[in-house]
């Protein structure tokens, strides 16, 4: 399975942990990850997926956009990963991924958003 096909499910790994939806209430944003080449449209409404949209659109605009390469989203998303292939922050310091935009909602809710990137680990 592509690490874009792994990321596709994030919607029902989100639904099915009620605790990151919990501490995600106040979170409403929307935001772009890269899988790849592939862009994902993530819009939350009160830690919920209202919107997850894979593939480009014309015009779509996003708070902030969070990109890494296939690499690094296979090894972030094992069970254990290695050192500095295990956090946002470390990847971007790897340079095998980038974060751009406007900050303040991913900082305002940082640890939501690292636990909501970090879902698909439960796949393996």
């Amino acid at each position: 399975m592509s690490p874009a096909d792994r990321f596709a499910r994030l919607p029902d790994l989100l639904d099915a942990d009620a605790d990151l939806r919990r501490r995600g209430r106040w979170v409403t944003v929307d935001c772009r990850v890269d899988i790849g080449d592939q862009p994902f449209f993530l819009g939350l409404e009160n830690g919920a997926l209202a919107a997850f949209e894979r593939g480009a659109r014309l015009m779509r605009s996003s708070a902030f956009t969070v990109r890494g390469t296939d690499e690094a989203w296979t090894q972030h998303w094992q069970p254990i990963p290695a050192p500095g292939w295990h956090d946002l922050f470390a990847l971007t310091k790897r340079g095998v991924a980038s974060m751009e935009g406007d900050f303040r909602p991913l900082l305002q809710s940082l640890q939501f958003f690292k636990d909501l990137l970090a879902l698909p680990r439960r796949e393996n």
